[in-house]
């Protein structure tokens, strides 16, 4: 088991920045590649960034490229979240979850086996 809990979450103006971490533990951290996703109200949840267990291989949605950065370290079995330039859309629940194919930085919610409670992220125009 997983255990993963997120914070950094809260209200800041459209342009403000926010960093979210996600503290894990139990097994081996570096034993996973991490993600994080969202979900906003009414919709789905989606792919925000993942990154693998190196950090060498990261991965993001179109809608976060350029404005958002996925690190992790793994000394301190964090990973975590720098979310730049926010707009009102990036409001939603962020969620970071881990994935046991370590090597990758998959997109798609079902590689991956564990995840945290959320963290609110609102973002006001």
């Amino acid at each position: 088991q997983v255990q993963l809990v997120e914070s950094g979450g809260g209200l800041v103006q459209a342009g403000g920045s926010l960093r979210l971490s996600c503290a894990a533990s139990g097994r081996t951290f570096s034993n996973y590649a991490m993600g994080w996703f969202r979900q906003a109200p009414g919709k789905e949840r989606e792919f925000v960034a993942a990154i693998s267990w190196r950090g060498i291989s990261t991965n993001y949605a179109d809608s976060v490229k350029g404005r958002f950065t996925i690190s992790r370290d793994n000394a301190k079995n964090t990973v975590y979240l720098q979310m730049n330039s926010l707009k009102p859309e990036d409001t939603a629940v962020y969620y970071c979850a881990a994935d046991p194919d370590k090597y990758y930085s998959r997109s798609s919610p079902s590689g991956y086996d564990y995840w945290g409670q959320g963290t609110q992220v609102t973002v006001s125009s």
